[in-house]
């Protein structure tokens, strides 16, 4: 048991659930209880040692014997891309990205990107994420849905050579990246990132912009990286080594690095990375779908590189779904590897929370269920034929679970889902704003 202060009040004590920790034990509490004090948890363990805390609570909760579990970490998303879903689907990427998405972004407006991300928001709190990382346009929009919604968010403006809709020539990229950063400095679930698109659209002298900014500001650096072989074939003609190798040339790779994708790897590549140590959000089933390769995860994870796990858009996923993710990342591993035993259920679960936590810089304040750390938790139904019986946790939330079988949300504290209503978006309207995007695409795209 851990308690942090017997003298914080108590605003709700939830109990008799299958606690599932992901502190540095792996603790399991069955019966277990968790108490939360404002955002915070102040107490976490066996229900009978935390009973006094019970007595003294606000809003008790009872678990019904459900799972109570870190609410889960996304570490790549392009949120606003929900908007996009299924709009161009089968194609190989750079067909996909060049002639369907960019067009289709230059559409965008930052009213259209607050809607798509606030449907995205809507789509991961009733799956279960209660942190993701972004990277798209007109950010100041994401980060205004993230904060309505009440999820906790890095937020980046995507950084390119070529004019954005957004804030067209690249000086005024960096300069509203900054703005970012300083109206967001210490806010409680929202962060900035410094996040150029990748190096075959960024030219030597903005990469190391990008990186002299981040530095300057202590805030994360975030980038595609190796994602593809006509990526890596690319940068090989141009400057004579792999995308890894130019980003180590020019002095960007540090554990203040987040490496998105990281697919076409070698040997030495993987050496460089966990040597820097580089952070990296895996995407398995965008890499899929755009058939962009395996990355080297399970090589990754043995060198000690800390590894989350990312949806990436619902252009190219087509779900926010967390929990379909680890599934697949698990499966796809074994079967690319020939080994029934890499990626096992705890690892991939320990990837989508604390692993994620620790790849955004947010390890201190979420990712596990300990005293102290902040409340981001979500409860599970485990009374369902497809989640019995139980023989192991892990594996239920690995290959069984499924994000409609979240059942209560909580985000700093906060109560953001109950019994599968959204208590902080009107989903109605949404939904509406959504259709109404879709319905003006898609006569732009027949004139």
């Amino acid at each position: 048991m851990r308690v942090r202060t017997s003298e914080v009040p108590v605003d709700l004590f939830i109990k008799n659930g299958l606690v599932v920790t992901m502190d540095d034990r792996l603790n399991i509490y069955h019966p277990g209880a968790l108490a939360i004090g404002g955002d915070s948890i102040i107490g976490v363990g066996a229900e009978e040692d935390l009973a006094p805390l019970g007595l003294k609570a606000k809003e008790v909760l009872d678990a019904g014997g459900g799972a109570v579990l870190p609410g889960l970490i996304n570490t790549h998303t392009h949120a606003a891309m929900t908007l996009l879903r299924g709009l161009a689907d089968d194609l190989p990427l750079m067909d996909w990205l060049e002639n369907h998405i960019f067009p289709a972004e230059r559409r965008m407006t930052s009213e259209w990107v607050y809607w798509g991300t606030l449907l995205a928001c809507a789509e991961m709190i009733l799956s279960g994420t209660t942190t993701f990382c972004d990277m798209y346009l007109f950010e100041a929009e994401v980060a205004r849905a993230a904060r309505e919604a009440g999820l906790r968010a890095l937020v980046g403006e995507v950084l390119y050579d070529f004019p954005s809709p957004n804030y067209g020539p690249i000086e005024k990229g960096f300069a509203y990246t900054r703005d970012l950063i300083r109206q967001y400095r210490n806010d409680p679930l929202i962060s900035v990132a410094v996040e150029p698109h990748t190096p075959f659209t960024c030219a030597p002298a903005l990469l190391l912009r990008a990186k002299g900014l981040s530095a300057e500001t202590g805030v994360p650096l975030i980038i595609h990286l190796a994602e593809t072989r006509t990526e890596a074939d690319q940068i090989l003609k141009r400057y004579g080594v792999s995308p890894t190798q130019h980003l180590a040339r020019l002095g960007l790779l540090d554990e203040n690095l987040i490496a998105v994708h990281c697919v076409v790897l070698s040997e030495a590549d993987q050496k460089t990375l966990a040597a820097a140590g580089v952070k990296v959000a895996h995407c398995p089933e965008s890499n899929m779908k755009l058939a962009s390769g395996v990355a080297p995860v399970v090589e990754l994870l043995r060198r000690g590189v800390s590894v989350g796990l990312g949806t990436d858009g619902c252009a190219s996923n087509n779900n926010l779904d967390l929990f379909q993710e680890m599934d697949s990342a698990a499966k796809v591993h074994k079967v690319h590897l020939l080994d029934p035993t890499v990626m096992d259920a705890r690892t991939v679960f320990r990837m989508a929370t604390r692993g994620g936590a620790r790849v955004l810089g947010l390890e201190s304040r979420v990712g596990s269920l300990e005293a102290g750390k902040k409340a981001d938790i979500i409860l599970l139904d485990l009374d369902q034929p497809h989640l019995t019986p139980l023989y192991n946790i892990y594996s239920h939330l690995v290959y069984a679970a499924r994000g409609a079988d979240v059942t209560r949300v909580i985000i700093n504290g906060r109560t953001v889902m109950k019994n599968r209503a959204l208590l902080t978006l009107d989903l109605k309207e949404i939904l509406s704003r959504a259709n109404r995007f879709a319905e003006t695409l898609r006569l732009a795209r027949l004139n």
